[in-house]
């Protein structure tokens, strides 16, 4: 392994940071994670009311994350063989932004008066093409990281530039939600929300075609493509040890990461006893922390590598996760608020500079000894795990939710809509607990 100490970064930092820009599609992915559920099945201490049965949410989801699975590595093996004037990623990107904003505000309109089977029907549509858009942005946006760096310094850079602006907008899309419910709404939930992703779908759109205009990806790429078939681009996969362990961990964390962050706001309002606008102050120390730690994790990670501070920090948030289920209980509420943050320094480097940096390098390294540029389709990989992750923890959260003391798992899968029961909140802080430590053992496998 090279050593970043020792190389330079010759790509302007105003491209870095203008790269970094683009990930405001994260804004998406934090309004699909933290509030649709909150719309569709609402704490008991909202003025909304469920929308469907958890277990026809719980099916709608699943079949929209199934397309999405199928989804990214197609959309990864066409962008590594698409040649274009403007680049093999930046295309897919132009066209999948506006697309994915309109998704992301049909959500939040179903049709209310419908049927089950109507309401059903309508987010398994929503769901599908959504995912879809997200992936023919996504994808081509994280490929693009060894098509415009040429050191691992710079992929390095890269990746933390990118996580800067993830964790900003990320945070944009849990810290001001609260308060925007509130403004908008005038004390009504439903407007409120509605009006609250309408705002933040636009800021979305924005950002990325700052991106898209601002950086000419022919200029770093030198219009490189890829002429490797489907079938030999999955061979080369299949070689690969690290990828593998990389998924697979991969695959795991995010199942842990994805549960704590749609189940946050059931422990404030329905654990902790506040208000929707002090979710905006439990997210806020949580990624507040999580700011003040990418400088330290970026200078750490150039001395020491990814995996060993990376197993460090699942260990710390299996420990915090099973906290979480003693909050209320052995654990004052207020501890909760301490909780949030500590989260913040594993976050950080486990959940947005870790991931990028090191399935570049994975691609680097591979592009080298092939001379095979497919990054497009190990991206895509990772989108069909990370969405894995994202299936399964959607399929569970809203059934286990709704467990009770005199309700077992059986009986929620038949349930008509039910209200969240505190049992059924601590329940996700377990699955949580459980998915980091069987990240952790995944990882251990991967090779740096």
């Amino acid at each position: 392994m090279s050593d970043p100490e020792s190389e330079t970064a010759d790509l302007p930092r105003k491209i870095q940071i203008i790269y970094g820009l683009g990930v405001s599609y994260a804004i998406a992915d934090q309004i699909f994670a933290q509030w649709l559920l909150y719309y569709y099945l609402p704490p008991s201490a909202s003025d909304m009311r469920p929308v469907m049965a958890p277990i026809l949410i719980s099916l709608a989801l699943v079949i929209s994350r199934f397309v999405d699975m199928v989804a990214d590595p197609a959309v990864g093996y066409l962008s590594d063989r698409a040649e274009t004037s403007y680049g093999r990623r930046m295309p897919f990107i132009a066209l999948g932004t506006i697309p994915l904003a309109l998704m992301t505000v049909a959500f939040f309109f179903p049709p209310r008066g419908g049927s089950q089977l109507m309401l059903f029907m309508y987010l398994t549509a929503v769901g599908c093409l959504f995912f879809i858009f997200y992936t023919v942005v996504g994808a081509p946006y994280n490929a693009l990281i060894p098509e415009l760096a040429s050191s691992r310094l710079e992929r390095l850079n890269l990746s933390t530039w990118q996580s800067v602006f993830r964790l900003l907008f990320t945070a944009v899309a849990m810290i001001l939600p609260g308060w925007l419910i509130s403004i908008i709404g005038g004390g009504n939930d439903e407007v409120g929300v509605r009006g609250m992703v309408i705002i933040l779908s636009l800021v979305m759109v924005i950002f990325l075609f700052i991106m898209v205009w601002k950086i000419d990806e022919v200029k770093f790429s030198e219009g490189r493509t890829s002429q490797t078939g489907f079938k030999e681009s999955f061979s080369y996969v299949l070689e690969s040890r690290s990828l593998i362990f990389y998924l697979l961990g991969l695959m795991f964390f995010f199942l842990g990461f994805n549960t704590l962050r749609a189940t946050i706001n059931y422990y404030v309002e329905d654990i902790m006893g506040y208000g929707p606008a002090m979710i905006t102050v439990a997210s806020g120390l949580l990624f507040g922390v999580a700011a003040i730690s990418f400088y330290p994790i970026n200078r750490l990670s150039r001395k020491i590598g990814y995996k060993k501070p990376l197993l460090f920090f699942l260990v710390m948030m299996a420990v915090l996760a099973f906290f979480l289920t003693r909050l209320g209980r052995e654990l004052p509420v207020t501890a909760g608020f301490f909780l949030f943050a500590v989260f913040g320094i594993p976050v950080s480097g486990a959940a947005f500079i870790f991931p990028p940096a090191m399935l570049s390098e994975i691609a680097a390294d591979f592009s080298s000894r092939e001379e095979a540029h497919i990054e497009g389709l190990f991206f895509g990989l990772q989108g069909f795990f990370l969405k894995l992750a994202f299936l399964l923890s959607i399929a569970a959260v809203p059934l286990l939710l709704v467990l009770g003391e005199d309700l077992s798992l059986l009986q929620a899968i038949v349930a008509e809509p039910e209200e969240v029961t505190r049992p059924g909140i601590y329940s996700t802080s377990l699955l949580a607990s459980l998915s980091f430590m069987l990240s952790f053992l995944c990882y251990l496998g991967y090779r740096e």
